[in-house]
């Protein structure tokens, strides 16, 4: 039997719960940003600073790791989960960035349900974060995480099938696709969180 020595504070836990914070923030932006009606160009500085506030805490997770003598689980582990969540981030700052930047008008119908999936795993993602702290009543997270993503691909092969159909422009083609290209990163990184959580859990059992 292995003597596990832990740290009191709870100063990880809470960085990654915030860092998953973040990304409800950025999933809630990327929405209203598919409204052609909205402040585009508000909605995007507000995404700017969300992404640099993500960063922030993913540095301070960093920092964290760095001062600490013992640390909750590996460090590995803790770094590899504080960059997957930070790529979230900056995968939904891409897909908004594009959108503002190509000067895209009324995206296809489809891409609503990509960013629902998104918006849902990245709630349960932030859900998931304090019981980090017990590692317990997490599979039921990953699970549905997994259902998620499988839901995110087949939306996307949808949207990838429309696009192509002859309906759309090639540049306008080309400009869609590296939207939902960026949404989909961003969907599988939000697995790959979900099975970084998976593994640690397993680790730790």
């Amino acid at each position: 039997m292995r003597l596990r020595l832990r740290p009191t504070e709870d100063t990880f836990y809470d960085l990654f719960t915030e860092s998953a914070t973040h990304l409800v923030n950025g999933a809630r932006l990327l929405a209203a940003m598919l409204d052609v009606d909205s402040d585009r160009p508000a909605i995007a500085e507000q995404m700017r600073e969300a992404e640099h506030q993500a960063d922030e805490t993913t540095h301070a997770i960093v920092r964290r790791v760095n001062s600490t003598f013992v640390t909750p689980f590996d460090r590995e582990d803790i770094y590899r989960l504080a960059g997957i969540l930070d790529d979230v981030m900056d995968f939904m700052e891409e897909a908004v960035d594009l959108i503002g930047l190509y000067e895209i008008g009324e995206l296809p119908a489809e891409f609503a349900t990509q960013v629902e999936v998104l918006q849902r795993a990245a709630e349960l993602t932030a859900e998931a974060m304090p019981r980090l702290r017990t590692m317990k009543d997490l599979e039921e997270y990953w699970i549905e995480i997994n259902r998620l993503e499988n839901q995110g691909d087949r939306s996307y092969r949808r949207i990838l099938a429309k696009l192509f159909s002859g309906k759309y422009k090639a540049l306008e083609v080309l400009k869609l696709k590296d939207v939902v290209d960026a949404l989909e990163h961003a969907t599988d990184a939000l697995e790959t969180v979900a099975n970084t959580i998976e593994q640690i859990a397993v680790k730790e059992s």
